[in-house]
């Protein structure tokens, strides 16, 4: 990644007084400021609301419930084949 330095940085802003006046100019470094603040605000909102999400709520330790019985169904394949119209 090249290095900005102080020449490069001085040749920028003559570029950018030159393509938007220095009427324009601070309005436009207040927009970018702005952007860039709302931006970063996004970020960590999102970040934070992520390590929300990530725990379970705490139960209390006597609410605490055994996990529930998973029922599976199981189907014969004689009746899959008579369903979807296949005779063998």
């Amino acid at each position: 990644m090249p290095n900005i330095g102080p020449l490069e940085l001085v040749i920028l802003l003559v570029i950018l007084l030159v393509i938007f006046g220095p009427k324009r100019l601070p309005g436009l470094g207040k927009q970018l400021g702005g952007g860039l603040k709302d931006f970063k605000e996004a970020v960590t909102a999102k970040h934070d609301r992520d390590d929300e999400d990530d725990d379970p709520p705490a139960l209390p330790p006597g609410e605490r419930t055994a996990p529930a019985p998973s029922s599976t169904s199981t189907t014969s394949s004689s009746s899959v084949g008579k369903s979807s119209g296949l005779d063998g």
